[in-house]
């Protein structure tokens, strides 16, 4: 493409870029919110700037783990990237129902132009009546509601199974698993259940004792504890956090035995506990690609494009072989990135 110097500074001074943007691998998945979905590869190539200015209303369930840091850090990385802003609000943890129907309610009477909705609750919009006012677009978590047909995410259900591969391939013989899941019947909590519990079923694998607890390393150490005094698995599969809390017990009191580690998700402790050979497998489900991919498409949403149902990154298991640094880009903020609740470009 020949551009003239004349343009080219004017670009420049504009913050585009004239080089056309590298496209971004993802997935489309159908049926649409279905627990099992077929998948079909799509490269999507970001735009370079916005139309207007937009302002997103961003909710989340919270900002207690690396998960949804590293998607707010992707949020912001892209809202700069095309000139657009955003305000988040985060429920303070997925009991607080009430709290995000109170935000939600706020960015839909705000001067927002579209909402990003990390819920709760997949039933939030339960009790809006009538059409939106505005676009909303599922972040991370489903929302069921005919009236939302965006969902930025990956499938919880093919987490669990792929977790639960990697883990049975470790054992020959008879093993119990145990799992240390978040709170019980919110976010990908039960489908990930379900999608081990698919994935080990007739294997030498079975689960002998689940736990919830939130996503915090206090609570986990908790049921932790409680766990290994009440029975003796062979191995663990848990949340990010409660594989984090393992490692680090492991660490200062070490079983009598060995106990294979998994985690549902991923981290950059979890990265660092691969890397050491701590645990076997991770799921990485590249949250930083995530939310630049949810400000981008409540862009095109906004511009007139239409909804786009089920889409987000592949789902990679990560293990000792590709858990390098230059493998995490799309996966984990930078060490020194600190939430960021109000972006104007």
């Amino acid at each position: 493409m020949n551009i003239s110097p004349r343009i080219l500074l004017l670009l420049i001074a504009l913050g585009i870029s004239p080089a056309k943007a590298t496209p971004w691998p993802l997935e489309q998945r159908t049926p649409f919110n279905a627990i099992e979905q077929q998948s079909k590869a799509l490269m999507l190539t970001p735009l370079d700037r916005a139309q207007s200015p937009w302002k997103l209303c961003v909710l989340v369930p919270h900002l207690k783990d690396a998960y949804w840091i590293g998607i707010n850090y992707g949020l912001a990385t892209q809202a700069k990237k095309l000139g657009v802003s955003f305000e988040m609000f985060e429920a303070g943890g997925y009991p607080n129902h009430d709290r995000q129907q109170t935000q939600l309610a706020h960015c839909l009477r705000g001067e927002f132009d579209a909402v990003l909705l990390g819920a709760v609750t997949p039933h939030l919009l339960k009790g809006l009546p009538g059409e939106l006012n505005k676009p909303v677009l599922a972040l991370v978590n489903k929302l069921d509601d005919p009236r939302v047909g965006t969902h930025i995410g990956v499938n919880w259900y093919q987490m669990g199974s792929l977790i639960g591969n990697a883990i049975k391939s470790q054992f020959t013989s008879e093993a119990s698993l145990a799992l240390l899941a978040g709170p019980e019947s919110v976010g990908g909590t039960d489908l990930v259940e379900q999608g081990i519990g698919q994935s080990i079923s007739g294997s030498k694998l079975s689960i002998g004792a689940i736990r919830h607890a939130d996503n915090n390393r206090h609570l986990q150490r908790e049921q932790l504890q409680q766990l290994l005094e009440s029975s003796r698995p062979d191995a663990i599969v848990g949340s990010a956090v409660a594989i984090e809390v393992a490692v680090n017990q492991f660490g200062q009191s070490p079983p009598s035995y060995p106990i294979v580690l998994g985690a549902s998700y991923f981290s950059p402790a979890i990265a660092r506990a691969l890397q050491r050979s701590k645990i076997v497998a991770a799921c990485d489900d590249k949250v930083v690609l995530q939310g630049m991919v949810a400000v981008e498409l409540a862009v095109r949403q906004l511009q007139g494009e239409s909804a786009f149902g089920d889409i987000g990154p592949a789902i990679v298991v990560r293990t000792v072989d590709n858990s390098d640094a230059a493998a995490l880009t799309d996966s984990l903020p930078p060490a020194e990135f600190y939430p960021v609740y109000r972006f104007n470009p």
